[in-house]
């Protein structure tokens, strides 16, 4: 392939990067961004000086374990803390909704609704229409409380 041969070796670093970036956002995980920023470090020091494809190499690799370590330093001392931390907890989201019970809570275990499912529940007696508060959750079941 003629056409690969006359490739200047900075865009071929820098189209390495970008598509290191896009991995990123199509794979996410935190790992290739880091080599992608490499990438793109190479393609613009070989931009500028133009060195040997072995030395390029050795550049890059050079790059992306600093740039990996450093990257994982960062994140160990500035974690990433989410929006919404119970977002894939359904049963952690529950605490502080309001529920109503659909099997009569009968020394201390019954069914609730919540929304559109039934949950077990334990919690003081009550009748079924009765509407509690969630207070806490123990795996699958909801711990209710009276409302306040």
């Amino acid at each position: 392939m003629p056409w690969l041969e006359t490739l200047e070796p900075h865009y071929a670093w820098l189209a390495l990067g970008l598509i290191l970036a896009v991995a990123e956002m199509a794979i996410p995980g935190l790992f290739l961004i880091w080599m992608a920023g490499a990438a793109l470090v190479t393609g613009l020091i070989t931009w500028v000086a133009p060195i040997g494809l072995p030395a390029q190499i050795m550049l890059f690799a050079v790059l992306s374990i600093v740039a990996v370590f450093a990257g994982r330093r960062f994140l160990a001392v500035n974690p990433i803390v989410s929006a919404d931390p119970h977002l894939n907890n359904r049963s952690a989201r529950a605490v502080g909704q309001i529920v109503v019970v659909t099997q009569a809570i009968v020394n201390g275990e019954g069914r609730v609704r919540l929304g559109d499912s039934e949950w077990l529940a334990r919690g003081s007696d009550a009748a079924p229409g009765t509407g509690l508060k969630v207070i806490g959750v123990d795996g699958a079941t909801l711990l209710v409380g009276a409302m306040d």
